[in-house]
């Protein structure tokens, strides 16, 4: 007679499992394993490390288990009690000596992927799987002799034979789930839970190895979530699925088959007290969380709002452009986009605008949706590159570089402005100035949040006010594009340079201005490398910065020339690009 006895390994250092040949799956059913090295690049798992002897004492809740075995018998006593007695019994043989009593040990290994991040709430849920998943293996097993099912494949029916069951549960993110799913069985999708048997009819050894359970704690959570319970609650009925599944139930090969596969699933919810529901009608196909790109090709968008936990950051930094890019056709910085920016500082990657904007500009466009100020991504006191790259802040918002225009191409850009009547503003710093009002004047402070533009009488008092960084003539696409520009480019030769970040601005800057520049200043003041950081941006002043970044993401939207140059080209401004820059590729 052989009786079970339960223990978990104890949480330890990395190590690498590989998978057997015959995998059993969530949904879809997973055909015949490839040989285990091609799956060994797939799982680099983070987990356990067996004690040298074995644990025979009974653990704590042994006696709890005992009674619900004796309740999984007790249903068999009514039938029992209806079997005739015979009329004439022949005397009892003597009793033979009892079997000596062996322990059938059960050991589960918790482990977590090595690009889990440390979650509270995931480590906190391992401490307790480390005890549940023996119990589980405990009702399960105990109820093969028990019951009598027409569906289950039966070559795993007697584990009194062992001294030893063993079976191991991963949890990872839905990237590594989907990279499994989409290996094992050409679904290039993510999934709940999938599971991979590693019993060897047949074998004559002390040990049964069932296999191992892969469940994705991101697509636990969020089942979780909609069905009204923990993650604690989730990953149970999960665990208890996959047991099954590598003890020979399969919902998916007959009616009949998901039927009694759900009936055990509840049962053993049921006597191990625990919540949650049967997971043999619950199948999510997430593939259908999707975007397209600019070809119409669909690729999967798995990571959205509230997944970012399950995923360790690839950058330090991400460098952000303000107008075009964060910003979208109305100047505005979307709910979307900000709870992004949010979720990504939270799990301790740094944002730094980078823009032609002033900085009370930025801090005025992020105040209205709760990104300004200490616990903001832009403050008076945080690091920031604004100007195009002329006006750098460091650490503490201290001022590490500042480079001014050429005070006699402002004063012709001045005269040209008043002979023409175009609008021109003079940015110095975190002012803005100008010779005459006018609507297009007003509309830098009333739509693009900067500095409300100071008129001066003249161009002397203008230029003996104010050290200036840049100038922007402001009109319309075609005036700008026909007429400007060109007469410009022409007019200030090499002592300044042009940039054109929207359709209806020119501006004139110092030559050789860039906002690569600042990145590079900015990068070298914190002691970071371009590899750590990922830049996004729309315009031709993004440029320089995108090529310098690890990953430059041009947004759907931005100039040619900008797209030409970017790693990834991304969704539009008004389609949060930036939210989806960040989830599909900085973590």
């Amino acid at each position: 007679m052989a009786r079970i006895v339960s223990r978990a390994l104890p949480f330890a250092s990395r190590s690498h499992l590989h998978l057997p040949s015959s995998l059993r799956g969530a949904a879809p059913l997973l055909p015949h394993l490839p040989a285990a090295s091609s799956t060994a690049s797939l799982l680099s798992w983070r987990g356990f490390t067996p004690t040298p002897e074995p644990l025979r004492s009974v653990p704590p809740f042994a006696g709890f288990l005992a009674g619900i075995r004796g309740l999984r018998r007790g249903r068999r006593g009514q039938a029992a009690a209806k079997r005739e007695e015979p009329q004439d019994p022949a005397p009892p043989p003597s009793p033979p000596p009892p079997p000596k009593e062996t322990e059938i040990e059960l050991c589960a290994r918790i482990s977590v992927d090595e690009h889990l991040p440390d979650d509270i709430e995931v480590l906190n849920t391992i401490e307790i799987l480390k005890l549940n998943v023996p119990m589980a293996m405990k009702i399960a097993l105990d109820g093969l002799l028990e019951y009598n099912y027409n569906t289950r494949e039966t070559s795993i029916s007697d584990v009194g034979k062992y001294e030893k069951v063993e079976v191991s549960v991963l949890l990872c993110n839905d990237n590594f789930i989907q990279n499994l799913n989409k290996e094992w069985t050409g679904e290039d999708s993510a999934t709940d839970m999938l599971s991979a048997s590693q019993y060897i009819p047949n074998l004559d050894v002390p040990a049964l190895m069932l296999g191992n359970i892969v469940i994705s704690a991101e697509t636990a959570a969020r089942q979780a979530e909609e069905r009204g319970h923990t993650l604690l609650d989730e990953l149970r009925a999960l665990v208890v699925r996959g047991l099954l599944r590598l003890l020979g139930f399969d919902r998916q090969s007959s009616d009949e088959a998901a039927m009694e596969m759900e009936k055990e699933e509840l049962l053993i919810l049921k006597s191990l007290r625990w919540k949650g529901k049967s997971h043999a009608k619950a199948a999510v196909d997430f593939s259908k969380t999707h975007t397209e790109n600019l070809n119409g090709q669909v690729t999967n968008s798995l990571k959205r709002a509230g997944s970012l936990r399950f995923y360790r950051p690839k950058f330090k930094y991400i460098f952000c452009d303000m107008d075009g890019t964060l910003l979208n056709s109305k100047s505005q910085v979307t709910a979307r986009n900000a709870e992004a920016l949010k979720e990504a500082r939270s799990r301790g990657v740094n944002i730094v605008i980078a823009t032609g904007k002033t900085r009370p500009a930025v801090i005025d466009a992020l105040n209205m949706v709760d990104l300004s100020g200490r616990n903001g991504i832009a403050s008076e006191s945080s690091p920031g590159i604004f100007l195009q790259g002329l006006l750098v802040y460091g650490l503490g918002g201290r001022e590490i570089y500042k480079r001014t225009l050429d005070q006699e191409v402002c004063r012709e850009a001045f005269l040209y402005s008043m002979e023409h009547r175009i609008p021109l503003v003079g940015f110095s710093q975190d002012r803005c100035f100008s010779m005459f009002e006018d609507p297009l004047v007003d509309s830098l402070h009333d739509v693009y949040h900067e500095p409300k533009a100071e008129i001066v009488s003249s161009i002397d008092q203008l230029l003996g006010t104010a050290e200036i960084q840049k100038l922007v003539f402001i009109g319309t696409s075609e005036g700008i594009s026909s007429t400007l520009r060109p007469y410009w480019t022409n007019a200030v030769e090499e002592r300044a340079g042009i940039v054109q970040a929207q359709p209806d601005m020119l501006e004139l800057v110092p030559p050789a201005t860039s906002k690569g520049s600042g990145v590079k200043i900015l990068l070298d003041h914190l002691c970071i490398s371009p590899d750590e950081i990922m830049a996004i941006g729309d315009g031709e002043n993004d440029i320089e910065m995108l090529q310098l970044a690890s990953l430059g993401v041009a947004l759907a939207n931005g100039a040619e020339k900008t797209k030409a140059v970017a790693n990834i080209i991304g969704a539009t401004n008004d389609e949060d690009g930036v939210a989806q820059a960040i989830y599909d590729y900085a973590f």
